[in-house]
Parts: C-alpha cells; structure tokens; sequence
C-alpha cells in the first residue's frame, strides 16, 4: 500500500513539475523586435503593431506594407474600428497556453492588432461579385487597427446600414456576435422565458439585452449604480446593482443566464437556475487573472459537472461569419439594436483605449475613428 502512494505522489509531482516547466516557458517574454526596413516605393500604412508581449505600453505606431487585395480579395479603407478583450490578451499573449496554440512563443507571430472594423470598400480583386469601390461595410479581419485591411470576399463582411455611422457598425462585430450565438444557439431564448445578463452595460452585454428582448424574453440586468439607467434605457425589464445586491441569493430563478463576468461560481449560477435552465458563460477575469489557463478553467468545470446535474452548464466560443452579420445588420436597421459607445480614440491612442478596456469598467464599446484627429471623449 505504501509503495502505491509513493507511486501516486510521484506521478503528482512529475505533473506539477512538468506544468511549471511549460508555464515557465510560456511564459518568457522576448525583447520588442525592430521593425524591418521597407522596400524603397513601397505602398505603406499607419498601423498600431505588437512586436513584443506586455501592456499597452509596448503597442506602437508604425508605417507597414499596405495590403494589396488578391483576387477574391476586398481592401476595405478602414474609418472606425473597436476594441475588446481579445485585443489585450493578444497584447499580452495571456493566458499563456494561447502561446502554444499558434499566438506565439516568446513574441507575436503576428504583430497586427485589432478585428472589428467599418469602412468604405477601396478596390476589389478580380473575382470579387458581392462588393465594389465605394461601399460602406462593417466585419472582423486581423489587423483592424490600421489604415486598410484586406478581407475574403466570403469573409466576416457585410454591408453597413445606412442608418448606422461607422463608429457604431465598428462597435458590432465580435461583441454582437458573441451575444447573439450565446443567446439563440446556446441558451436556445424565446418568447416568454426569463433571461439573466451578468454584466449587462459592459460590450456584450449590452448588446445581449437588446438581443434578448428582441426574442420576447424578460430580461434582468446585473451592473454597478452608476450604470442601471443605461441598462433599462437599452430594454431590460429589470435591473440589480451588484453593490448592493447578489443576485445568486436572491428568490428570483431564471431559463438563462448569460455571464459576461464570471465573478460567481458555477454553483451559486445554479442556485438561481430554473432544473432545466441553462448558463452560458463568455469570459472572466482581467489582465492580474489569466496565468496558464486563466478563464479557461471555467469549461473545464462546466464538462466536469454538466453530466450530474440537470442543468445545462455551457462556455461559448463565438465564431464570427458573415450570415450571423447580416441578421444583426437586419437587427440594426429595424432600430431593434443600437450600439452603445462609451468613449471614443483615435488611431495613435489605441494603446490607451486597450488600457481603459482593461480596468474593466467601460460602458458598451470603446471605439477608434479614423475619420477625426480627436481625443477620448464620452458618449451618451
């Protein structure tokens, strides 16, 4: 028996060593490379890039080679884009198991930041039928935070409506998505259900309950004080301000909770879930809380424990396309959603737009205009 345990805690401590090791190696950041010498002619682009893994600091203003769209290719000039958290944890290459996954050991494999983005269409590549110069489209492409980004025609790209400027339709792309696919495909809302949205003034939040009373649900807002009007002002048929109440030890039981937060565990979720309810969790933790795995640990729990209850306890990975595009762009234009923006930067100030995204307490969307050489400012 004794020589069983010795087994078992060796096989232990060779797994912790081993996880140390590859955190410790994951976790090494190189110095900030020099950014190359461009080709004399060459067509170039003001560019936000990270040559290194840090804060927001590290992020720089460069001149890089301006794409040239291939054949089934569109160059969209870019007049506004957004940010989210997938820009910081690009940024800081957090938690470090991305690192491993294709991001890049030790430094970006790719130094373009930035995915959401609205602007007008430059030029088409040869095969290019569903779009031509001069419209006005809104998606998601790596490298958004520049002048022009080059996107698939079959791509996250879609017509910008009319009723929309470009700084709300860039405020759109993944944020919507996340809450629209959490919503119908996840949590499966309909009429008459009631829904929870923990985290309802933040990016997607905000745009979830919208999306949600656009399904006929009654809707419940989770936020601070000084956001609750906003919250209702956007929809929801009820609001808690989480200063002062805990909604996980409240009477109230719900179909769906939405939880753009993660600040609660799975089982003080289930508590206020209806037996067949279902909880659809998007992220958690900021910049201090990703370590190796990070918000990651969250699915892990949720596989864990969804076969002995009856709950359905599911983390959503939101996958952009352009037919999820469309419908929010139908969704916009009938005036069921409206993009809510909190402050607003311009190109050179993205590393501070990242920063205020990172203390975790904007209002909606933060956005970068490319149309106006201004500061931050706060939006209504």
């Amino acid at each position: 028996m004794k020589g069983r345990y010795k087994v078992i805690i060796t096989v232990l401590a060779l797994g912790a060593a081993s996880i140390a090791a590859l955190a410790a190696v994951l976790s090494h950041d190189r110095a900030c490379r020099s950014p190359q010498a461009m080709a004399e002619g060459a067509h170039t682009m003001k560019a936000i890039v990270s040559r290194c893994y840090g804060p927001p600091s590290t992020l720089r203003l460069e001149d890089i080679a301006k794409p040239s769209p291939a054949d089934d290719r569109v160059l969209v000039r870019v007049r506004a884009a957004s940010v989210n958290p997938l820009d910081w944890h690009y940024m800081r290459g957090t938690p470090y198991v991305m690192r491993a996954m294709g991001v890049g050991v030790g430094s970006p494999n790719d130094i373009r930041m930035g995915v959401d983005f609205a602007g007008t269409v430059e030029s088409v590549g040869k095969n290019v039928s569903r779009f031509r110069p001069g419209d006005e489209v809104f998606g998601g492409s790596d490298g958004s935070f520049a002048e022009y980004v080059s996107v698939a025609q079959s791509g996250s790209l879609v017509m910008k409506p009319a009723n929309l400027s470009f700084e709300q339709a860039a405020a759109v792309p993944i944020a919507a998505v996340t809450a629209l696919q959490a919503l119908r495909d996840a949590g499966r809302v309909h009429a008459g259900q009631k829904v929870l949205i923990n985290g309802a003034s933040g990016g997607v939040g905000t745009f979830a309950v919208q999306i949600a009373k656009s399904f006929g649900a009654e809707v419940t807002g989770v936020t601070s004080t000084r956001n609750l009007d906003m919250v209702r002002s956007i929809g929801a048929d009820h609001v808690i301000d989480y200063t002062h109440e805990d909604f996980t030890q409240g009477a109230q039981h719900y179909d769906v909770i939405l939880d753009c937060v993660g600040n609660h565990a799975l089982l003080a979720n289930r508590r206020v879930l209806v037996p067949k309810g279902i909880y659809i969790g998007i992220g958690g933790g900021g910049p201090n809380d990703q370590g190796l795995i990070g918000p990651l640990m969250s699915p892990v729990k949720a596989l864990l424990l969804t076969p002995f209850v009856s709950q359905k306890l599911v983390t959503l990975f939101a996958d952009l396309t352009p037919v999820d595009l469309a419908v929010l762009s139908d969704l916009m234009r009938s005036g069921k959603l409206v993009p809510v923006i909190d402050r607003t930067y311009v190109l050179d100030e993205v590393p501070e737009a990242i920063g205020y995204l990172e203390k975790g307490h904007a209002r909606g969307k933060v956005v970068i205009t490319l149309q106006d050489r201004v500061g931050p400012q706060a939006h209504t």
